[in-house]
């Protein structure tokens, strides 16, 4: 049978509009719309066959049930759903109702094509709509993370409008000890502040172990700017709460769900969280950045230096620290699980290596010392050795007992590549 043939056949089983016409043929021809693909088809057979044009009323069609009619008005109440949103990329998805999805094999099979020949109700409604909604709202589309979804539910009769998370990327310096980077709801209440009908003894009553995190000074204010539900705080990793972050700072990125706005100043921004944190902390390099940024800040390889102070128990001298951190120069270190954290790590023994290591003493009691180390290097028991859990340690290596009274971070880098890359921000 010809093309002709074939739409003539469709055009016999009842009123099929034209855009559900042209669509079993979509795969012919191009710069058509499926209503213009379906329009010619009827035009040429009824010049073939020498017949007057009869025209089908969209609203009428027995295929789509006139939903074809209607790519506007859903164009539309798209829009309006988003009004008070600030967006720049968009995305339509439709929830075709079974029985239009029946209907499409149905006219497929009588003429003996495919269930999915040329293009299905959904994809073509979702390109016409979609269109529409671009130039109603002056946003692009975009298939891989939109900041914004539509969902047309027909059955249901309304638009579910999703508002993606919009993402901020910086660096935090915590200049301020006992500070964990995120909030840390008491163990004992599980966070409600109280114990049965009295206040938590081991919080205070106030939920937290800690007063502050990084986490609070910074996420609540994004989330506030953005017009956002909520904020998560996602950090490079994190110190130790007794640990200042100096030098460069951590790489960290919050995201904001369901924000309203999102095209802020990151600059002043920047100063309203370093003004609200009070020297406790500071955020510099704030961007707006894609959300696969998240999952880079987490995932990316990491290298961290250090700088401890160090205490030993008994008198050395500067040769032999020296000598010792000569040898941890370049070493790879074997480090079973500190007993400091077994409680919520697994068990097992981790190689990281010592990239540099020098340090010169205080007294003859008291060193500083500077590690730079792969991501994961305990510092800790690096110098302590952890009653035998990490070897070689500073410890073992100066045949002394010693352990870190303060630690400073002072960078985390990327291993092999920064982590400001501009292809992951917005």
């Amino acid at each position: 049978m010809s093309l002709l043939d074939d739409a003539r056949q469709l055009a016999a089983t009842g009123p099929v509009c034209d855009a559900c016409l042209g669509r079993v043929f979509a795969d012919r021809s191009f710069g058509l719309t499926n209503a213009e693909r379906g329009r010619s088809l009827r035009v040429a057979a009824a010049l073939d066959d020498d017949e007057p044009f009869d025209p089908v009323d969209t609203e009428d069609c027995w295929v789509c049930e006139g939903r074809c009619a209607a790519f506007d008005d859903w164009a539309e109440r798209a829009a309006e759903s988003v009004t008070d949103i600030e967006f720049d990329t968009y995305q339509v998805g439709t929830r075709t109702p079974p029985l239009v999805e029946e209907n499409e094999r149905m006219l497929r099979e009588e003429i003996g094509a495919d269930a999915d020949a040329g293009e299905l109700f959904k994809s073509e409604f979702n390109r016409e709509v979609g269109k529409l909604v671009g130039r109603l709202t002056d946003t692009e589309v975009d298939f891989q993370r939109p900041d914004v979804q539509f969902l047309i539910d027909f059955d249901a009769d309304r638009v579910e409008t999703e508002i993606n998370s919009a993402f901020v990327y910086g660096r935090y310096r915590k200049l301020e000890r006992d500070i964990p980077q995120t909030e840390w709801p008491c163990r004992e209440c599980d966070g409600s502040g109280r114990q049965g009908s009295q206040p938590c003894d081991h919080c205070g009553g106030s939920g937290y172990l800690y007063d502050d995190s990084v986490e609070g000074f910074v996420a609540p204010l994004v989330e506030d700017v953005m017009d956002g539900v909520d904020a998560v705080f996602h950090g490079a990793g994190r110190e130790d709460v007794d640990a200042l972050m100096l030098g460069t700072g951590r790489p960290f990125v919050v995201e904001v769900k369901e924000p309203r706005r999102r095209a802020i100043d990151t600059d002043r921004l920047e100063d309203d969280i370093n003004a609200f944190a009070d020297g406790a902390v500071e955020v510099e390099g704030l961007r707006r950045a894609a959300y696969d940024m998240v999952e880079r800040v987490k995932r990316l390889d990491a290298s961290k230096t250090y700088r401890a102070v160090v205490e030993f128990d008994d008198p050395i001298d500067a040769d032999a620290l020296d000598d010792a951190l000569a040898k941890l120069d370049g070493a790879t270190i074997e480090q079973y699980t500190p007993q400091r954290v077994d409680h919520r790590r697994a068990n097992l023994t981790r190689t990281r290596e010592v990239y540099a290591a020098s340090g010169e003493l205080d007294d003859d009691q008291h060193a500083t010392v500077e590690i730079h180390g792969a991501g994961g290097l305990y510092i800790k028991e690096l110098i302590s050795g952890d009653d035998g859990r990490t070897e070689p340690s500073l410890a073992d290596l100066l045949g002394v007992g010693a352990r870190v009274t303060a630690l400073d971070v002072l960078a985390v880098e990327g291993e092999d590549e920064p982590f400001a890359d501009e292809d992951y921000f917005a």
